[in-house]
């Protein structure tokens, strides 16, 4: 049994264990939305989802008033009417006023050589393919949602660190900057400013506990 003195001692520990979980959660979660809007235009339920959501404890600054405005944008939005900017944005006819993937925004070419180095890490970490899945794996709400799995199944922060800055870090901040200035750009707009404030965050984050 442990003494008195021991356990004292012992909870700064847990409570920074805890406090560390709780930024862990948040992280996966704000990944994992940020990757729903990306993949696909946000129905009804996502949009008042998002409109309610409150900045993260972690949020401060500019960071904090991106969450705000994603916010007061998905309250303001409609669901048909997005659906239609997601078209322009990334579908388009032939193809979208803005290319979400990594290989673009890295070498100038899709499926080049970066999404090969991204296959090859994704199966070190042990990520199959799944046949239903159409778009490449460096589309950017495919990586969101990788990030997303790797926290939340708690893999080691290395192992974050080193996806995170080898196939997202080097363009993701571009690609929400050409979002935002879009021409197609309304309620997408917010989600880029959000993502391009979420993206630096993580940058700083993760370079910080290295």
């Amino acid at each position: 049994m442990h003494s008195a003195a021991a356990m004292q001692a012992m909870a700064p520990d847990r409570q920074e264990d805890a406090a560390d979980a709780t930024d862990d959660r948040v992280r996966a979660h704000t990944y994992s939305l940020l990757g729903a809007v990306l993949a696909a235009s946000p129905g009804t339920d996502l949009l008042a989802l998002l409109a309610g959501v409150d900045p993260a404890p972690q949020a401060s600054g500019d960071f904090a008033a991106a969450w705000r405005q994603l916010a007061i944008a998905a309250a303001r939005a409609d669901a048909g009417e997005v659906a239609q900017e997601y078209q322009d944005l990334f579908i388009g006819v032939g193809r979208g006023e803005v290319i979400p993937y990594g290989s673009w925004y890295m070498t100038g070419f899709l499926l080049d050589r970066p999404l090969a180095l991204l296959r090859a890490d994704l199966t070190a970490l042990g990520f199959e393919r799944q046949p239903q899945v159409k778009e490449p794996e460096d589309h950017a709400a495919a990586l969101c949602e990788t990030m997303a799995i790797l926290i939340a199944e708690e893999r080691a922060l290395d192992a974050q660190r080193r996806f995170f800055h080898a196939h997202m870090s080097p363009w993701m901040g571009t690609f929400f900057r050409d979002l935002g200035d879009a021409r197609a750009a309304a309620f997408y707009r917010a989600v880029a400013q959000f993502g391009g404030q979420f993206i630096a965050f993580e940058d700083g984050y993760l370079t910080m506990l290295a």
